[in-house]
């Protein structure tokens, strides 16, 4: 029967694989200029009846009509132009289809891998990342998961015959799963339901504190016999790379900020589900937060059923700078990171607050705020055309997109399927 099931999956993922990828855009080879459009620089400003001109992959002049054009001229009078948006802590690129399990590369053997890299296990030609871009995702974090120090991500342009040709910041960040000072009960043992202390949460802790403090003993000393994981963590020391901490409940938000100051670290919550109960903490030491994506559940029954919903609000509210992130486990699902967004402005939020939450803010998180996150002259070409708003289901229809100013195509596996059934039924 396992033999069976393992040569049904392998079928499904060459089916998966059987239609013909899409070919990356090549080089910009001339100047383009894009007019009419009602420009979302991604900062909180709105140009309207706009022009934005690019050539070499960067953005020349950001400007209103009476901007000089260049080169080609794309006509896009009623529509959007935005900034592209930018996935965090994705495991795009690592994951194709979740039951095969040797399409599954997002995660390594063992509990303290911070040497482990996401960039080598990098599908650039996924079919998965070939769905982000009709959605305006053109950028993204690629992150490992499992263990406590899960290994570092990289970023990501999404239109690459490779990870070499994708990576726009090699080696970003290094990732620990913080514990959780609660946990559930396992019914399936007898246990009561719902949350309780976890008892193991202080040894948890002491783990991780000892294996920094034995890292930073290593690369202190004359490192006779070579430990591969001890030397990963040297950018964190260092301050040229960041932690990543994922972690949710309060008190573990609490002491992973002490941790980090403690040692000297540059942190980010990943998750931050309770960051609003500490957002003071956050703020004053200038603390980022990658919040959970919205739609979903309270974790508790005695927590406001539109927690979720609301989490970003609440901390852009208190002076913590936001992001929203679609978790590393979301894979597809990370197309509907502007819907998330978009949901925030049901909330209240004004909408070009809600649009720096997934461009601009996401791009000082991920310290690449010099190359991306706004439409900005210097800055690369890395921008779409929609015939409406991106953060509305309704509005998101694309027709131009452009990474590093070559224009990419839109064209995925689903539309593929749609365009070869949508005259089945007509005669």
């Amino acid at each position: 029967m396992r033999k069976i099931i393992y040569i049904y999956s392998i079928l499904m993922l060459c089916c998966t694989l059987s239609f013909a990828q899409q070919t990356p855009a090549d080089t910009q080879s001339q100047a383009i200029s894009i007019t009419g459009a009602t420009i979302h620089v991604g900062n909180g400003t709105v140009i309207e009846n706009g022009t934005v001109v690019f050539e070499n992959g960067k953005i020349q002049a950001v400007g209103n009509s009476s901007t000089v054009t260049k080169g080609t001229v794309v006509d896009a009078s009623g529509k959007h132009l935005y900034p592209g948006f930018i996935g965090a802590n994705t495991n795009l690129g690592l994951v194709e289809v979740d039951a095969v399990n040797a399409s599954n590369d997002q995660r390594e053997m063992g509990s303290m891998i911070p040497h482990v890299r996401s960039l080598i296990a990098y599908n650039a030609e996924s079919k998965v990342i070939e769905s982000m871009r009709p959605n305006g995702i053109l950028t993204a974090q690629v992150s490992p998961n499992g263990g406590t120090f899960s290994g570092t991500s990289s970023i990501m342009q999404l239109d690459a015959w490779n990870w070499q040709d994708a990576a726009i910041k090699v080696d970003d960040g290094v990732h620990l799963n913080w514990p959780s000072s609660f946990s559930r009960g396992r019914w399936w043992l007898g246990e009561p339901r719902g949350l309780r202390p976890n008892n193991n949460y202080a040894k948890q802790v002491e783990g991780i504190i000892a294996f920094v403090k034995e890292s930073k003993a290593y690369l202190k000393g004359k490192r006779a016999t070579k430990n591969i994981p001890f030397e990963a963590m040297e950018g964190l020391f260092d301050g040229s790379q960041k932690l990543y901490v994922h972690v949710n409940d309060e008190k573990g938000i609490t002491d992973a900020v002490n941790f980090a100051i403690e040692n000297g670290m540059t942190m980010v919550v990943v998750g931050g589900y309770q960051a609003h109960t500490v957002n003071g903490l956050l703020k004053n030491n200038n603390i980022p937060v990658l919040i959970d994506h919205t739609h979903s559940l309270p974790a508790t029954s005695d927590h406001d059923y539109d927690l979720p919903y609301k989490n970003p609000k609440l901390l852009a509210d208190a002076g913590v700078l936001v992001g929203i992130h679609t978790g590393s486990n979301s894979n597809f699902q990370t197309r509907n990171l502007p819907f998330y967004a978009g949901q925030v402005v049901g909330q209240g939020m004004d909408k070009e607050d809600a649009l720096k939450l997934i461009t601009s803010n996401i791009a000082k998180i991920l310290g690449i705020d010099d190359m991306l996150g706004t439409i900005e002259v210097g800055k690369s070409a890395t921008l779409f055309v929609s015939e409406g708003d991106a953060l509305d289901m309704r509005g998101n229809q694309l027709t131009h997109a452009f990474i590093d100013g070559r224009e990419i195509s839109l064209e995925t596996h689903q539309t593929e399927l749609w365009k070869r059934y949508s005259e089945k039924y007509k005669n």
